[in-house]
C-alpha cells in the first residue's frame, strides 16, 4: 500500500541562479524503507540532469536510495539523538567504505570539521555569518559549502561571496529591491495579467506586446525554449498563437509576467518557481479529495500555482492584486483565504516552503495526497520547470 508520509524536494541554487541540485526532507518521522526505495526508484528521477548532487538525510539502519544513488549525498547531523548515535555511526563506516558522498549538517554548538573530512558541509547562513573571516574560504578547499536557510538577498550575496557553492532559495520569497523592474512597470504587467484573467482576444493582447517589443521578446525567449519548442522557431506572438493554441500560450503568458526582459541571459529562479508551482498544482488538482467540481480544474490549477507568487514578484500584497484582476471567484478566494480545495494545496505548499513540514504533511493527508502522489508530482513539476530556459 502506498506510504502516506510525504518526502519533500526543494531544489538548490548554483552560483548562477540555476538548479543546480536537490534537497530531500522528511517531517519529524521519517518515511520507512520500503517507501523511501519505491520513491527513490522513480523513473521521472532519471530525467533530472546526471551531474547535479542530490543531499538525502542519514536515517538509522539507512535505506536504499534506488535511481539516486550514484548522484546521493548522505547528511549526518553534527550531534545525533542519543538512540541513534551508534546506528549512524556505523551507517557512516559503511558509506565511507563503499566510497559515497557524505555531508555533514553544521552545528552552533560543535567545532567545524577539518577541511576534507566530509565531501559537503551544510550550513545554516545565520552559523556562517557568525564564523570568523575567510573561515568557509578555508574550507572550501577541500570541501563543498552548502548554505541553508539563506531568507534574504543580501544572505545570498554573502554565501555567494564566501564559498558556498550551492544554497537554499527561501530569499525567493522576498523582494531583493524596490523598482527592479523600472521596464516593465506594475501597470503594465498588470494591465497585461488583467487581459489574460479576462480571456481577451488575441488582438488585445498582441497590442500589449507592439507597445512594450521587450514583452514580445521575453515571451518568443520562453517558448522557444531548447527542451519545450516545436520543430522550427517561433518567431511571431500570431504564429505562437497558431501553434501552440489560446489554452497553452495563455499560460505561457502567466510564466511570463515573471521574467524580466533587462535580465535576459541569466537563470530566473522566481520564474522556475512560479512555472514548477503552476505544474504541480496541475498534476495534483484531480487527485484531490473530495474531488473538486471546478470547470476546467487544471487551468485554474496551473494559474492559482504561478499567481500565488505575484505578491513577491509585484512587491505588492495578495489583496491589492486581486482588487486589479478580474479572476474567478474560485482563484480569487484559493489565492486571497486558501479556501477551496486548491486553497488548501496552496496552504500546504506554503507551509513546505516554512519548512514547516508536520502542518505540511496533515494538510496533504487532508486532501488524499499520499508520499507517492506528491513525491511524483514534485518531480514533475521540478522536472517540467528545469527546463525553461529564458537565454
Amino acid at each position: 500500500m502506498p506510504g502516506t508520509e510525504p518526502v519533500f524536494v526543494y531544489p538548490l541554487l548554483g552560483a548562477d541562479d540555476s538548479w543546480s541540485g536537490y534537497r530531500i526532507e522528511f517531517a519529524t518521522t521519517a518515511p520507512d524503507s520500503e517507501t523511501l526505495f519505491r520513491l527513490f526508484s522513480s523513473p521521472r528521477l532519471d530525467t533530472f540532469d546526471q551531474r547535479h548532487p542530490w543531499f538525502l538525510p542519514a536515517v538509522s539502519g539507512g535505506y536504499d536510495a534506488g535511481t539516486l544513488t550514484g548522484r546521493s549525498v548522505t547528511v549526518f547531523p553534527a550531534h545525533p539523538k542519543p538512540e541513534d548515535t551508534e546506528a549512524l555511526s556505523q551507517l557512516e563506516a559503511a558509506l565511507r567504505a563503499q566510497g559515497r558522498q557524505l555531508g555533514l549538517k553544521a552545528s552552533p554548538e560543535h567545532k567545524l570539521p577539518s577541511p576534507g573530512g566530509w565531501d559537503c558541509l551544510l550550513v545554516d547562513c545565520g552559523h556562517a555569518r557568525s564564523l570568523p573571516p575567510y573561515t568557509l574560504i578555508g574550507m572550501a578547499s577541500r570541501t563543498k559549502l552548502v548554505a541553508t536557510n539563506v531568507h534574504t538577498h543580501n544572505d545570498r550575496n554573502w554565501i555567494l561571496s564566501n564559498a558556498c557553492i550551492l544554497s537554499t532559495c527561501e530569499f525567493l520569497q522576498t523582494r531583493s529591491a524596490p523598482n527592479t523592474k523600472a521596464d516593465i512597470t506594475r501597470l503594465k504587467l498588470l494591465k497585461l495579467l488583467t487581459l489574460i484573467a479576462d480571456d481577451a482576444d488575441t488582438d488585445c493582447l498582441d497590442s500589449i506586446f507592439r507597445e512594450e517589443p521587450k514583452l514580445a521578446y521575453s515571451l518568443l525567449r520562453l517558448v522557444n525554449s531548447a527542451a519545450l519548442s516545436p520543430g522550427s522557431p517561433i518567431t511571431s506572438f500570431n504564429q505562437a498563437i497558431n501553434l501552440l493554441g489560446r489554452r497553452q500560450l495563455q499560460r505561457w503568458l502567466q510564466l511570463l509576467v515573471f521574467s524580466d526582459p533587462n535580465n535576459g541571459q541569466h537563470p530566473n529562479p522566481l520564474l522556475q518557481k512560479a512555472a514548477a508551482r503552476g505544474h504541480l498544482f496541475e498534476f495534483l488538482a484531480g487527485q484531490l479529495t473530495p474531488p473538486s467540481s471546478v470547470e476546467n480544474l487544471a487551468d485554474s490549477a496551473f494559474m492559482v500555482g504561478t499567481f500565488s507568487l505575484l505578491d513577491v514578484l509585484l512587491g505588492m500584497s495578495m489583496p491589492e492584486i486581486m482588487r486589479q484582476l478580474p479572476l474567478p471567484e474560485v482563484t480569487r478566494t484559493a489565492l486571497l483565504e486558501h479556501k477551496g480545495s486548491l486553497g488548501e494545496l496552496l496552504a500546504a505548499v506554503t507551509a513546505i516552503d516554512k519548512h514547516d513540514l508536520n502542518t505540511a504533511s496533515a494538510r496533504l493527508a487532508a486532501l488524499g495526497i499520499d508520499a507517492d502522489n506528491f513525491f511524483e508530482a514534485q518531480l514533475e513539476g521540478y522536472g517540467w520547470a528545469s527546463k525553461i530556459h529564458t537565454t
